[in-house]
């Protein structure tokens, strides 16, 4: 089937329960991690290490003195993968027995493709408590068409090819959507992609993500990853427009009213 490196960041602000959680579902994975290659973004809780050091004969840990952010304590972890194919793991979600499997046979079929990804079931407290599901597009031209505005993919639950991420610079240091930043480069450069059409991690959902997402760092961030995308060519200036409106009048809504918007209209 192929081997393949799991990518996975750590600071100090997780769950330790949530960490064991997220790596025993990569160890459990029907085709296993050649590797799990954990980046410490700068010092962690002492329960932190306690759970680092119980995993530390399945973990390559790569430290960063200092938290570097998101993006560039990946990009540090990448560069010490030593498979070509890498899974995104966040440290608090949990990936479902055959995901891996799923994107390898994907992969397998046509190796053309660099980055692939899937559906999420997003729960609350524990998988079997799924709120909703974050569906994205499955085809290649439809991801295109797609990522000129929204995130095309979720983040957690792909697996790419190390030498296109590194061929387009990685994650840029941004403190949020490095992963729409990174992915809508490498599709306006060309590089084609999949999401399999079934949900293959449960991503875990509760009210301080729902804070985060409506937070005015997150809503400049997104309006500015899109002008970024409209100047160099890829989304056009109307998508600008319809992204910097809808942005603005989620942020001025209650998180509650936000999240029955997301369930609503964003979520199946």
């Amino acid at each position: 089937m192929g081997k393949y490196s799991v990518l996975m960041s750590l600071y100090k602000k997780e769950h330790p329960e949530y960490l064991r959680e997220a790596l025993d579902s990569m160890l459990n994975q029907t085709v296993k991690p050649d590797e799990i290659v954990l980046v410490e973004d700068g010092p962690l809780t002492e329960e932190l290490y306690a759970v680092v050091e119980e995993y530390r004969p399945y973990l390559h840990i790569v430290l960063n003195e200092k938290n570097l952010g998101l993006g560039l304590a990946l990009n540090e972890g990448l560069k010490a993968c030593k498979n070509e194919l890498v899974a995104r793991m966040d440290t608090d979600d949990i990936s479902k027995p055959y995901r891996c499997e799923k994107l390898l046979k994907r992969f397998a079929e046509k190796p053309e493709l660099a980055i692939v990804g899937s559906h999420i079931d997003e729960f609350v407290g524990n998988p079997s408590n799924v709120i909703s599901q974050r569906n994205v597009p499955t085809t290649s031209e439809a991801i295109y068409e797609y990522a000129k505005r929204r995130s095309a993919f979720n983040h957690p639950a792909v697996m790419y090819r190390k030498s296109a991420v590194l061929a387009e610079g990685g994650y840029s240091d941004l403190k949020r959507n490095q992963d729409v930043d990174l992915f809508g480069r490498m599709l306006f450069k060309g590089y084609k992609a999949e999401n399999i059409d079934e949900a293959l991690l449960w991503f875990r959902s509760s009210e301080e993500l729902a804070i985060r997402r409506k937070s005015w760092e997150n809503t400049k961030s997104y309006i500015a990853t899109i002008k970024k995308f409209w100047k160099m060519g890829y989304s056009s200036f109307l998508d600008y427009v319809i992204v910097t409106v809808a942005q603005m009048g989620m942020y001025f809504l209650p998180v509650k009213v936000q999240n029955w918007v997301y369930k609503k209209f964003l979520r199946k």
